[in-house]
C-alpha cells in the first residue's frame, strides 16, 4: 500500500516544472505591460496604432526563429546558424523572383523553407552521428553559410522592384490593425505549442533534455528526435528568411546578421532552460516581444540603442541564473518529498 501512495517522481517533477513555467510566462507578460505603460507615460505616441504594429512586426521574426530554437535547446543543444540561414534563404528567394518574373509566391516560401531544411538537416546529422557538440557544429555552419552567402551575393542587392507586390504585401499588410506577419507567427506558435503538449514525439524532446542517458535507456530514439529538432529549426529559419524579404522588400549580404544571439536571448528569457528539459514556444515568443518592447522603448525615450544589447545580455544572465536556482530548488524539494514518502 505504501508503494501505491508514493507519487511517481517524473510526474511530480513535470507538474512542478509546468507550474513554474506558467508563472514565468505570466511574469514576462506582466513585464511587457509594465515596460509599455511606463514608456507610454513618458511618450504618449508609444501607444498609438502604428507603434503597436511596429512592436508586433519587430518581434515576429525573432519569435518565429525562437520556436525552432526552443525545440533544439530543450534537447540540451543550440542552433547558432539561424541568422545566417535567414540571410541566405532571403537572398536566394529574392534572386529567384528577380530572374524569374511570374514565379509563384507560395513557391517562394517553399523554396526558403527547403533551403533552411537542408542546412538544418546537415546540422542535425553532424550533431547526432559524429557526437560533435551542437555549439561547435552550428557556429561553424554560421560561418560556412555566411561565406556561401557572400560568394552568391558578391556585392549585389535585391531591389524592391524585383519582388512581386503580392509577396511584399505579406510583410506590411494588416488585418484590423494586426500585421499579417504577426498573425502568421502566432499560428506557428499555436500549432507547435499544441504539438509540444499533445504528442509523444514532442514530449520525448523534454525527456532527452532532462536526462539523455535515461531517455536512451527508456527506448526513446534520441538521435532521430534531436535530428528532427534541428530540421524544424532550420526549416523555420528558412521560412523566416522569406518573411524577412517580404518585410524589407530588399536584401544584401548583411541580412540576418546578429539574429542568432537575439534569438537565444529571447528563448532563454522566455523561460526555456539553457540546460534543457523545460520551456515552451509561447514563452519564447513572449521573450521576443519583451526584448523588442524594451528596444522600442529605448528609442521612444531617446536613450542610446547601445543599451538594448546591454539589457538583453543582463536579462540573459539573470534568466540563466534564475533557471539554475529553480532547478536546484525543485531537485531539493523532490528529494525531501521522496524521503518523506519513504518514511511513511
Amino acid at each position: 500500500m505504501t508503494a501505491l501512495a508514493t507519487p511517481p517522481p517524473v510526474t511530480e517533477r513535470a507538474a512542478r516544472g509546468g507550474s513554474l513555467l506558467r508563472a514565468r510566462e505570466l511574469g514576462i507578460g506582466v513585464a511587457i505591460i509594465l515596460v509599455f505603460v511606463a514608456t507610454t507615460l513618458n511618450n504618449h505616441a508609444f501607444a498609438n496604432a502604428h507603434s503597436i504594429e511596429q512592436l508586433l512586426t519587430g518581434a515576429s521574426l525573432i519569435a518565429l526563429l525562437g520556436v525552432g530554437e526552443t525545440l533544439v535547446i530543450v534537447t540540451r543543444n543550440v542552433d547558432l546558424s539561424v541568422g545566417s540561414v535567414v540571410g541566405l534563404s532571403a537572398y536566394i528567394v529574392g534572386d529567384v523572383f528577380k530572374h524569374n518574373p511570374g514565379f509563384p509566391v507560395p513557391l517562394g516560401f517553399l523554396l526558403g523553407i527547403a533551403i533552411g531544411a537542408l542546412i538544418g538537416s546537415v546540422n542535425g546529422l553532424i550533431t547526432t552521428v559524429t557526437r560533435v557538440p551542437s555549439l561547435v557544429v552550428t557556429l561553424a555552419m554560421l560561418y560556412i553559410v555566411r561565406g556561401i552567402d557572400g560568394v552568391i551575393v558578391d556585392g549585389k542587392t535585391i531591389d524592391p522592384a524585383a519582388i512581386p507586390k503580392s509577396f511584399t504585401e505579406i510583410g506590411y499588410m494588416t488585418i484590423l490593425g494586426v500585421p499579417w506577419l504577426a498573425i502568421i507567427v502566432a499560428v506557428v506558435v499555436a500549432i507547435v505549442g499544441y504539438a509540444m503538449r499533445s504528442f509523444r514525439a514532442s514530449r520525448d524532446l523534454y525527456a532527452i533534455g532532462s536526462n539523455p542517458e535515461a531517455a536512451a535507456l527508456a527506448g526513446i530514439p534520441t538521435g532521430r528526435r534531436v535530428f528532427t529538432a534541428f530540421l524544424i529549426s532550420g526549416s523555420l529559419a528558412g521560412f523566416a528568411g522569406a518573411l524577412f524579404l517580404a518585410l524589407h522588400a530588399q536584401i544584401d549580404v548583411t541580412g540576418g546578421n546578429g539574429y542568432e544571439l537575439t534569438v537565444v536571448s529571447a528563448v532563454v528569457v522566455g523561460g526555456v532552460a539553457i540546460f534543457g528539459g523545460s520551456g515552451s514556444v509561447l514563452g519564447a515568443a513572449l521573450g521576443a516581444l519583451l526584448l523588442n518592447t524594451i528596444n522600442q522603448a529605448l528609442v521612444a525615450t531617446k536613450i542610446s540603442s547601445f543599451w538594448n544589447e546591454a539589457i538583453a545580455g543582463g536579462l540573459l544572465l539573470a534568466a540563466i541564473a534564475f533557471d539554475r536556482w529553480l532547478s536546484l530548488r525543485v531537485a531539493r524539494s523532490l528529494q525531501s518529498a521522496q524521503g518523506a514518502h519513504r518514511d511513511t
